[in-house]
């Protein structure tokens, strides 16, 4: 059984980094999706790869998956730089400005 670990990284309407540092351990599909014929619905007899089991590490999820006898595969996420700017976002309407507000 496949399965990839990694850590999500956020939501295109987050702007902070919420619920990204948990571990996900989600299982690799066995099997392809079918068609069914009557309804038109996808489906897949593989229920695995509804699963996703989340972890507090990396370490804590290889080994889970090294006690259950899962082949994982980990992805290490790419870091963001930290966009901080020394005055913040007060500083925009500071009155002791020095330049002229301008849009």
């Amino acid at each position: 059984m496949q399965a990839r670990i990694y850590q999500p990284s956020r939501n295109a309407m987050q702007s902070g980094q919420g619920k990204t540092h948990t571990w996900i351990l989600e299982h690799a599909p066995n099997s392809s999706r079918e068609v069914d014929p009557l309804m038109g619905w996808t489906s897949s007899d593989d229920t695995q790869s509804q699963v996703k089991l989340r972890f507090e590490s990396k370490e804590a999820a290889l080994a889970y998956a090294q006690a259950h006898g899962i082949e994982a595969t980990v992805r290490e996420p790419n870091k963001r730089k930290a966009n901080i700017r020394a005055g913040g976002y007060g500083e925009n309407f500071a009155t002791g400005r020095r330049g002229s507000w301008t849009h």
